[in-house]
């Protein structure tokens, strides 16, 4: 296969703005670009799907530029449905210092990190509108997908602008750094042909893009904190072992793909596990494999080996406290159990708990728990209090004082 011939196999090539760019990325070496707005402290594994990506690319030898949208990060990417909140320039300060260790880790200090406030702060509105609006059609905008989806509700236009802002992006960068390729999820389409536009009206050159399919979970959703089941790439938030987990939870019929799009692993070791699924399911080695090739490419080999380990200890012993998740909680009062199973997210509703309960799907430090109307008391938390949902969910409720 040529590269290009991989990054389809992998499922990672949905919209080319040239039949060019097959040349550019098996024959050439070419600067091309990422980038993503801090609308939090940390990436998430929606994030790291288009991240791979990119890492990918720079092992075959293209070079990497990583932005963080200090500037886009004050306005907001336009969403189908409604305009996202806007965030102080304080806050956006800290999610790009939490953003740019993550990204620099990932990329082991090998990619440039740029910051669009950087050269967006230079113009003033008068400037920006002879520069750069000149050059864009509003006809031309309107017919973006997110821009014409949110006609009907309503958009601002400070969202309108947000493509404006981005196609410059890669006008700057074009022009400093000589990148002529943008990568994004295929939600960013839109913004990435604005900017090879604008690029062809003021330089009269040619620029490219692609976009990747956005990757979704099993129930069909984005993985991303607006679809609130985010898993966050700070080990803070989202703990390795946590993540290890809930990929070694893949189901069989998405576990494949996962494999292509989120490992480095070559197409004759995935067809392998490919076939292991199909022969002997029970064993889960390609989930196995997924869980631990990520977070070793995540948090380094050592907090790969101990997610296994404690994954391993949990399904052979029932579980183990190395690793596990924890929650606080403060009892002033005696709880009942069902009170306590959704003040710490283990059930959504209390008729959610009650159901558990009743179906035997929960225990306390091992011992079934029967009765809904169970109360908790302080007594309960002497030496150590461990909450299990079914086999595979084990939480450490910590007792706050």
């Amino acid at each position: 296969m040529t590269f290009f011939e991989e990054l389809k196999w992998r499922g990672l090539i949905k919209d080319i703005s040239s039949p060019e760019i097959e040349n550019l990325l098996n024959n050439e070496r070419v600067t091309f670009y990422w980038g993503t707005d801090p609308t939090a402290s940390s990436l998430h594994l929606g994030h790291y799907s288009s991240l791979v990506t990119a890492k990918r690319l720079a092992k075959h030898g293209h070079k990497p530029i990583l932005l963080c949208g200090g500037a886009t990060g004050l306005i907001g990417d336009p969403r189908p449905t409604s305009e996202r909140e806007i965030i102080s320039y304080e806050e956006v300060q800290k999610n790009i210092e939490g953003i740019r260790n993550q990204i620099d880790r990932i990329f082991e200090g090998k990619a440039k990190l740029v910051d669009n406030y950087d050269w967006t702060k230079e113009y003033s509105y008068l400037d920006f509108l002879r520069d750069i609006g000149k050059y864009i059609n509003v006809n031309y905008m309107l017919d973006k997908d997110i821009i014409r989806r949110r006609l009907e509700t309503g958009i601002t236009y400070a969202e309108f602008s947000y493509t404006l802002i981005q196609g410059n992006d890669f006008l700057e960068l074009f022009q400093r750094e000589n990148c002529v390729l943008q990568v994004e999820g295929s939600d960013q389409w839109g913004n990435i042909t604005t900017g090879i536009e604008l690029i062809k009206k003021k330089l009269n050159k040619e620029a490219y893009g692609f976009t990747m399919p956005l990757i979704l979970d099993q129930n069909g959703n984005k993985f991303g904190k607006s679809e609130g089941n985010a898993l966050w790439l700070d080990k803070n938030l989202t703990s390795p072992y946590k993540m290890y987990q809930y990929l070694l939870n893949t189901d069989d019929r998405k576990v494949i793909e996962y494999l292509k799009v989120f490992t480095f692993l070559s197409r004759e070791e995935i067809e392998t596990l490919e076939e292991s699924v199909k022969k002997e399911p029970e064993k889960r080695l390609a989930q196995k494999t997924l869980a631990y090739e990520v977070i070793k490419d995540l948090h380094g080999a050592k907090e790969a080996d101990m997610a296994r380990k404690t994954s391993e200890e949990v399904f052979s012993k029932g579980y183990s406290e190395e690793g596990m998740e924890e929650k606080d909680i403060v009892l002033i009062d005696d709880m009942n159990i069902m009170d306590l199973l959704v003040s710490t997210n283990i059930a959504p509703s209390k008729s959610e708990a009650r159901r558990l309960i009743i179906g035997n799907g929960i225990s306390i430090n091992s011992e079934k728990v029967s009765d809904p109307a169970l109360l908790i008391t302080k007594d309960m938390f002497k030496d150590k209090f461990i909450i299990s949902k079914g086999k595979k969910t084990h939480i450490k409720i910590n007792l706050k004082k």
